[in-house]
C-alpha cells in the first residue's frame, strides 16, 4: 500500500512528457488536436455560468441600453485582445503558462503568479461548487445544499482527473442544453416585463432605483474580471492548436460569442426576476421547466468547474513537479472545501481578480514580443534563470496601479478601468526594469522554434 501511495505521489517526468497534457515541456506536433475537438472545448469553456453571475450584478445596477450592452462589448473585446495575445504565444511555443511563466519570472520566480492563479481559480471552482449546491437546494444553508456541494466538488475533480479529453466529453452536451434554456429564460423575461419597451422601460426604473449603481468605467472592469483569468491563460488551450487562426478563434468563441450570450440572459433576469440564476424563476414554471432548468445549469456548472479545476492543476504540476493525478485531487479537495462559504461573495471576488490578475501577464507579453521578438526554442527554458526581478517588480508595479485605481487613489476609476491601467503598467515597468538591471547570466541565442 504503501509502495503504490508512494509511486502515485512521485514524479516520473518522461511519463508526464509522454501525457496527452503534457505540463512540462512544449507540446511535440503529435500531442497537439485537431481543428474540431478545439473549437468545440471552446464553446464548452466558454458557456461558463460566470457570464450569468455577471450579468445579473449589471442588470441589478445599469440601464440594458445602451450601458449593459455596451459595458459588456467593452469588457469582453479588452479580454478578447489579451486573451489572443496570450493565445498566440502559447500556439507559438507549445508552452501552457507554468512554463511561460518559467521562461520570464524564473525557475523560482515563477512560483509567485503560479500560486497567484492556482488560489484565484482554486477560489473560482469553489463559487462554482456553491453554484452547483444552490442550484438543487434553493438555498445556501440547508444540509441538502452542503450535501450537494460536497457531491460536486468530488464530480469536478474525478472528471478533470482524465484531463482535456474529459472536458470534451463534458462540453458538448452542455452547451447544447444551456443555449436552449437560455434562449428560454431571455424570452421569458421579456415577456414577463410585457414586451421589449416594457422591459427597456423596467431596467430604466431598476436601474435608477438601485443602491449601488455602476458607473460605465466600473461596470466594463466587471466585465474584465469576471474572465481575466481565462484571457492570461488562454495558452492552456491555444497550445494544442496546429493553425494560428485557430488559437485566435478559440478567445473570439469563449468571450464574444459564449460570454457575451451568457451575460446577457443574466442581466435580462436580474432587470425582471431579481437573479441572474434561471432555476430560481423557472421554478413558478412548473416542475418539468424546473427540472430543464437546473440540468442545464448543472452541466454548465460541471464544465466550468472542470474548467476551473484544470487550469491551476496544469500550471502547479508543472512548477512543483508533481504529477497531474496528485495535483488535481489535491486542488480539487481545497476547491470543494471552499465551495462550502465562498459563493456569496462572488461580487467582491471578481474585482480582486480585476485589479490583481492582468498585470501577472504583462511581463510575458513584454518579454516574448519585445524582447524575443517572437522567437523561442526549448532551450530558453532550460537555461532560465533561478528568478528575473525585472517581472517580479514589473508585477508589483502593475498591481498597485490597479489596486490604487480601483480605490480612486491614483487615478479616478472613472477616468481609466483598473484592471487595464495595471496591466499596462506591468508591461511598462518590465522593459524598463529588464534594460537597467543586470542580467544574471547572458541570455541564450533567440532561434524561431
Amino acid at each position: 500500500m504503501i509502495e503504490k501511495l508512494r509511486h502515485w505521489w512521485s514524479w516520473d517526468p518522461e511519463h508526464e512528457r509522454a501525457s496527452a497534457d503534457n505540463p512540462i515541456a512544449p507540446l511535440s506536433n503529435e500531442q497537439r488536436r485537431g481543428t474540431g475537438p478545439l473549437l468545440t472545448l471552446a464553446f464548452g469553456w466558454g458557456f461558463l455560468v460566470t457570464g450569468l453571475f455577471t450579468g445579473g450584478i449589471l442588470g441589478a445596477g445599469q440601464t440594458f441600453w445602451p450601458d449593459i450592452i455596451i459595458a459588456t462589448f467593452a469588457g469582453n473585446f479588452a479580454n478578447f485582445l489579451i486573451g489572443a495575445i496570450v493565445g498566440y504565444i502559447g500556439y507559438r511555443t507549445a508552452c501552457n503558462s507554468g512554463l511561460l511563466y518559467r521562461l520570464v519570472y524564473g525557475r523560482i520566480g515563477a512560483y509567485i503568479p503560479v500560486l497567484i492563479i492556482a488560489i484565484l481559480l482554486i477560489g473560482w471552482q469553489g463559487i462554482v461548487v456553491g453554484a452547483f449546491g444552490s442550484a438543487w437546494a434553493g438555498n445556501t444553508d440547508s444540509a441538502t445544499f452542503y450535501a450537494v456541494a460536497i457531491f460536486a466538488g468530488l464530480l469536478f475533480t474525478i472528471t478533470t482527473y482524465f484531463g482535456v479529453k474529459g472536458l470534451e466529453y463534458v462540453s458538448i452536451p452542455a452547451v447544447a442544453v444551456l443555449v436552449l434554456v437560455g434562449l428560454y429564460a431571455a424570452w421569458l423575461n421579456i415577456d414577463r416585463a410585457g414586451g421589449w419597451a416594457g422591459f427597456l422601460e423596467l431596467s430604466a426604473a431598476s436601474a435608477a432605483a438601485s443602491p449601488d449603481p455602476l458607473s460605465p468605467l466600473r461596470a466594463v472592469n466587471l466585465v474584465i474580471g469576471s474572465w481575466i483569468v481565462g484571457a492570461i491563460v488562454m495558452a492552456e488551450y491555444t497550445r494544442f492548436a496546429r493553425r494560428a487562426w485557430v488559437a485566435i478563434a478559440i478567445p473570439f468563441i469563449v468571450l464574444i460569442i459564449a460570454q457575451w450570450f451568457l451575460q446577457i440572459v443574466g442581466a435580462l433576469g436580474g432587470v425582471v426576476s431579481g437573479t441572474f440564476d434561471f432555476t430560481a424563476y423557472l421554478r413558478t414554471e412548473g416542475a418539468l421547466l424546473m427540472y430543464i432548468g437546473i440540468v442545464g445549469m448543472s452541466l454548465a456548472l460541471w464544465t466550468t468547474g472542470d474548467a476551473n479545476l484544470y487550469l491551476p492543476v496544469i500550471q502547479t504540476s508543472a512548477v512543483f513537479r508533481r504529477p497531474q493525478r496528485v495535483m488535481t485531487l489535491l486542488c480539487g479537495v481545497i476547491g470543494t472545501i471552499v465551495g462550502l462559504g465562498i459563493y456569496q461573495r462572488f461580487g467582491q471576488w471578481i474585482e480582486l481578480l480585476a485589479s490583481i490578475v492582468p498585470p501577472l501577464i504583462g511581463p510575458v507579453i513584454a518579454h516574448y514580443y519585445v524582447v524575443m521578438r517572437l522567437r523561442f526554442s526549448e532551450s530558453q527554458l532550460e537555461h532560465a534563470p533561478v528568478w528575473n526581478p525585472a517581472a517580479v517588480i514589473a508585477y508589483a508595479t502593475g498591481a498597485g496601479t490597479a489596486v490604487l485605481n480601483a480605490n480612486d487613489i491614483l487615478i479616478s476609476p472613472e477616468t481609466i478601468v483598473p484592471a487595464l491601467s495595471g496591466l499596462l503598467a506591468s508591461m511598462a515597468a518590465y522593459l524598463l526594469a529588464y534594460a537597467v538591471l543586470p542580467k544574471k547570466h547572458p541570455d541564450p541565442d533567440p532561434v524561431l522554434s
